[in-house]
């Protein structure tokens, strides 16, 4: 049965067998050849005198077919509308191909082929409403510039980092920490499918995977290592955040946070990282200028259309006057924005109710608003 697998299929197995993971594959290929199927050519004895592979995993290769079942694996990437990209694809993206431990392959839904420079953003699930806005704008401000946002789909600042990016028609992409079969949180199902529609959804785990503590740890380095820079918006010290932060200095990528209040449990992270060496993010430019792009190397920002030059196109021109009081992040009461806008009470509350229902502001506990 191994003789008769094609290489790409042998390479799919070899990205879902248990206990094995990417360095040992990848140490297996340089051994026997580079071609996957040579692997499971190989005896017992052959297998077991490369470095790490004892007899569990020599055994686990020679039985492959019981611990794995290809032809159901093929059936669910069909159904999806998903492929499965190697290290030998073209459409694999190049940077996350430089990192010492690559995935071997990536389940891949959606059709886009990381031609463009990738920035991560990333943080905490239980983000305030600070942080959520910062992600968003982040987002939308990068993917208007050409760059492809990349985060995990999680609560809170992933979930507004990947929302910041659709809301201008820009790509971006999402990395499980599970199998592309399982939406997790299951409120993002929508988020999920505009993403596949609009970028790709990305796992190196098999169907059926769910995620643990491991498994969001090797998604973690997936993000850092497709990606020119990672940004870190909210996070405490022992966040998930932190730990794509770490790859990031291991990879080699530029590091950013965005510092928050000096009282906020949320914010330790990134102010450990800005003491620790990290660039301190005020704004777009600032990444714009560590990155020091030359122009022939910068992505082509997002095409404007008519009339519309931001991520809120469509708006009235009373609406546009209340929702540019909110830029810098001000927090305003609605007498503030009266003696701003110089509207008469009735029609700014209506208008702050239609840019409320577009998802654009947002009403506090304290009676107070500001910009998502």
């Amino acid at each position: 049965m191994p003789a008769e697998l094609t290489e790409r299929q042998a390479l799919l197995v070899l990205n879902a067998l248990p206990n094995i993971g990417p360095i040992t594959t990848n140490r297996l290929l340089e051994e026997l050849g580079g071609d996957p199927r040579t692997i499971f050519a190989a005896g017992l004895k052959r297998l077991q005198a490369v470095k790490g592979v004892g007899p569990a995993i020599s055994q686990t290769l020679a039985r492959w077919d019981e611990h794995f079942d290809l032809a159901r694996e093929e059936k669910r990437l069909a159904e999806m509308g998903a492929t499965f990209v190697t290290t030998r694809d073209e459409a694999y993206p190049k940077l996350l191909r430089q990192i010492h431990d690559p995935p071997i392959g990536l389940y891949r839904k959606g059709s886009y082929a990381f031609a463009h420079p990738c920035i991560a953003i990333v943080g905490s699930r239980r983000a305030t409403l600070y942080g959520q806005a910062t992600a968003r704008k982040l987002g939308a401000e990068l993917a208007t510039r050409g760059f492809c946002v990349v985060s995990g789909l999680a609560r809170g600042i992933d979930t507004a980092a990947h929302e910041g990016a659709l809301s201008v028609g820009g790509r971006t992409a999402a990395v499980l920490g599970n199998g592309l079969d399982i939406i997790y949180p299951p409120e993002n199902l929508d988020l999920y499918r505009r993403i596949a529609e609009a970028g790709a959804v990305l796992s190196e785990f098999p169907f059926g995977r769910r995620a643990d503590r491991q498994s969001f740890a090797m998604r973690n380095r997936i993000v850092s290592g497709l990606c020119e820079a990672v940004v870190v918006v909210e996070s405490d010290v022992d966040g998930g955040a932190m730990i794509t932060a770490r790859f990031a200095g291991e990879h080699g990528r530029l590091i950013f946070a965005v510092p928050g209040r000096i009282d906020q449990p949320s914010s330790r992270g990134c102010h450990q990282l800005i003491r620790d060496g990290a660039t301190l993010l005020t704004g777009v430019d600032d990444i714009l200028a560590e990155l020091n792009y030359l122009d022939g190397l910068r992505p082509a920002p997002l095409p404007v259309a008519a009339g519309n030059g931001t991520a809120t196109g469509g708006l009235s021109e009373v609406e546009q006057r209340v929702f540019e009081c909110f830029r810098g992040g001000s927090i305003l009461t609605i007498d503030a924005l009266a003696g701003l806008t110089h509207l008469p009470a009735h029609e700014l509350g209506a208008t702050l109710m239609l840019l409320e229902l577009r998802r654009l502001v947002v009403k506090r506990v304290d009676g107070a608003f500001e910009a998502r």
